[in-house]
């Protein structure tokens, strides 16, 4: 069994779409819509086979979460794998450069991992992870 997709609610569908291919190289499908219930989506396919689907329809609630310190229960963050410590750096590096908040890291976790934490232009919390290696 494979996770087919995740679905997020936005009112920024167009920026959201941007971000992710710009910045995580996904692939967006041709823009869904419904006038009927005034529905658009789009589905975008990353490298792996995962994809995400973004979606905006009038009457949707605004996120509460606090992006900077509470967690909740429920999805948390979105994680991109790379292949090297390098490219957490280096991915890092380019979305500070573009004005984008690091909220952690570049750094070690306790599980195995070197990562850091951004969030989208909506405030979902994403992280980009590698396996930690000696070597790298």
């Amino acid at each position: 069994m494979t996770l087919e997709h995740v679905a997020l609610w936005t009112n920024n569908l167009e920026q959201l779409k941007e971000f992710y291919v710009k910045y995580f190289g996904a692939v967006p499908n041709q823009k869904y819509y419904n006038p009927a219930k005034e529905f658009e989506s789009y589905f975008l396919s990353f490298k792996s086979g995962a994809r995400l689907e973004i979606m905006k329809m009038k009457n949707i609630p605004e996120n509460r979460n606090d992006t900077i310190h509470e967690q909740h229960q429920g999805l948390i963050h979105l994680a991109f794998g790379v292949e090297t410590m390098e490219e957490v750096d280096a991915k890092a590096k380019e979305l500070a450069a573009a004005g984008l908040s690091i909220l952690s890291g570049p750094r070690k976790t306790g599980d195995g991992y070197y990562e850091f934490e951004t969030l989208d232009p909506d405030n979902n919390r994403i992280e980009v992870t590698a396996l930690f290696s000696e070597k790298n």
